[in-house]
């Protein structure tokens, strides 16, 4: 098993920044994928970066390159998101998940394993 508790998340005017924490903790989550996505209301869950172990290989969702970068820290079994320009859009619950079976990182969410509780990200106009 996997305890995933992310942290960051608030309320953030249009064009500021924000910097996404997630904490992994019970079986070691240092050589797995690790993996954000998000959940605006009324809409499904969609894919925002995943990386992989070894940071080496780094995957983002098309709207969010540029703007966003994920980063890991296996020492601390910990991934970040760090979120630039934020969007009215960019508005969801923001997920961190890990990937226990995948050698290369996904943005299918079915291949993740373990999911955390989600912090919710309000940017304003």
């Amino acid at each position: 098993q996997v305890q995933l508790v992310e942290s960051g998340g608030g309320l953030v005017q249009a064009g500021g920044s924000l910097r996404l924490s997630c904490a992994a903790s019970g079986r070691t989550a240092r050589t797995y994928i690790m993996g954000w996505f998000r959940q605006a209301p009324g809409k499904e869950r969609e894919f925002v970066a995943a990386i992989m172990w070894s940071g080496t290989i780094r995957s983002y969702a098309d709207s969010m390159k540029g703007r966003f970068t994920i980063s890991r820290d296996n020492a601390k079994n910990a991934v970040y998101l760090q979120m630039n320009s934020l969007k009215s859009e960019d508005t969801a619950v923001y997920f961190c998940a890990v990937d226990v079976r995948s050698a290369i990182p996904t943005s299918d969410g079915k291949r993740y394993d373990y999911w955390g509780q989600g912090t919710q990200v309000t940017v304003s106009s």
